[in-house]
């Protein structure tokens, strides 16, 4: 199975698993799992970083890339396109186009969202409330 993990997803994998729930957690280390994380990804981390939003420096987001054995996705014009054909499910940038990036590539997306429409099938992921942000895999293309 293809995991694309949303940029929180990989925080709390690399940096506080006990937030993830078991589901979540059986899919990251089962060894049959391709883990990916989007090039967006690194940069919503870097541009947060900046923002004071968050603590982890380059070398973090490079090691946990190496420990969780993640694959980092590039981002290209075919996932940008697929936003077109999306609803506006999401405020923040990154998020919509993580989706439109999950779309395109019919893979599992971890997100923190709790509706994406019809277009997905949803799993929750990660544990908590609203506020600790609950998480899902979505499958592109699936209902």
């Amino acid at each position: 199975m293809r995991v694309l993990l949303e940029t929180v997803t990989f925080l709390w994998a690399m940096n506080a698993p006990e937030r993830l729930s078991r589901e979540a957690l059986a899919i990251l280390v089962d060894p049959e799992t391709l883990r990916e994380l989007s090039a967006l990804s690194i940069s919503e981390m870097a541009i947060k970083r900046a923002r004071g939003k968050l603590d982890f420096s380059r070398a973090d987001v490079e090691q946990g890339i190496a420990d969780l054995r993640v694959r980092v996705l590039p981002y290209a014009a075919e996932h940008s396109f697929r936003l077109f054909e999306l609803p506006l499910h999401h405020i923040d940038p990154f998020d919509q186009q993580i989706i439109a990036q999950a779309m395109a590539e019919d893979i599992v997306s971890g997100r923190r969202s709790r509706r994406l429409g019809n277009s997905f099938q949803l799993q929750f992921l990660q544990r908590g409330g609203k506020d600790a942000g609950e998480g899902i895999l979505a499958r592109a293309g699936e209902q």
